[in-house]
């Protein structure tokens, strides 16, 4: 009995030397080597693991920014420019600087705007509410208002407003990680340039209803009237799918449109004085009253030409 336990110990331990040694040359047969930049540029990054570069963690982000040999398409949204810097450094290349985003919620749907026809009673989700239904209101493409966007943040850059039944963006916390993006089954936060001091104009609103109905069912709701981007003299503004659309690289931050909406859909923000609409309906009067009276005074000055052409004719 002694002799075959001793046997059985004697075998499994030869047995388990052997096993290791055959996995420790295997193991130096197909090692592969990894660049130590890759572990320099892991410790650079903030290490969030968020996945706004569009990678699984930080470590893949560094992975990929090594193979590529550049940084053309990848960018770190968290660590900002200051980072990023530090990452092209290590590669030895440049890196354009992106300009700065945050998210946007764009839907001005409050709780007196959009009056409740409804009342859910299940599992507090925005992704298990879209799934049942359109919402506890007309509105098929607002806010469901159960914060599944506020969930997803880990940088406590969203919250509930109570009062209006909207999320809240503090700008000073977010990092533009797209996590919020992904989260909301209805698709109303977009990632927008932040712009300059923090100042930017952007349509709230996603409702592709017609005009009467997206005004039934929110009385802030952008009914595609196409005014904004009439009033528009950069080509900014475009009408798709019955709502306006603000390009923030064209947009000079004039707030003509701001002015003009005639449902209040179109926000300014962060700017430091108070949206003057009287006068910059004046501005834009006076604007159209020179450009016809110029028109005028260039058909006039046509008409003698094709007299004297008729004549000689």
């Amino acid at each position: 009995m002694t002799s075959t336990i001793i046997w059985t110990v004697v075998i499994l331990t030869a047995l388990g030397l052997i096993l290791s040694l055959a996995l420790y040359f295997i193991a130096r047969k197909f090692r592969v080597e990894e660049d130590p930049r890759i572990d320099e540029i892991e410790k650079t990054l903030p290490g969030a693991n968020c996945g706004g570069c569009g990678f699984a963690g930080c470590r893949a982000f560094a992975d990929a920014a090594v193979k590529a040999g550049n940084l053309e398409s990848q960018n770190c949204p968290v660590g900002g420019a200051e980072v990023m810097k530090k990452v092209a450094a290590i590669l030895g290349c440049e890196v354009a600087e992106a300009a700065p985003l945050v998210a946007v919620v764009r839907c001005n749907g409050t709780c007196e705007a959009r009056p409740r026809i409804n009342e859910y009673a299940g599992v507090k989700s925005c992704k298990v509410k879209s799934a049942l239904y359109g919402g506890d209101t007309g509105c098929l493409f607002g806010c469901l208002g159960c914060g599944d966007c506020v969930a997803a943040c880990q940088f406590g850059a969203l919250s509930m407003d109570p009062a209006t039944g909207l999320p809240v963006v503090d700008e000073s916390k977010c990092t533009a990680c797209g996590k919020c993006v992904a989260a909301c089954p209805k698709r109303i936060i977009e990632l927008r340039n932040k712009g300059p001091r923090g100042m930017r104009v952007f349509v709230s609103c996603v409702n592709k209803d017609k005009g009467p109905v997206a005004r039934k069912a929110c009385a802030n709701a952008c009914i595609g009237c196409g005014i904004c981007e009439k009033t528009c003299t950069h080509g900014a503004i475009t009408i798709a799918d019955n709502v306006a659309y603000i390009d923030p690289a064209k947009c000079k931050l004039c707030r003509e449109c701001e002015a003009m909406c005639p449902t209040g859909a179109i926000h300014g923000v962060n700017f430091p004085k108070e949206l003057d609409k009287e006068g910059i309906k004046k501005r834009i009067a006076d604007r159209k009253a020179k450009a016809a009276e110029a028109a005028k005074a260039a058909a006039a000055a046509v008409q003698p030409e094709v007299k004297k052409e008729e004549n000689n004719g």
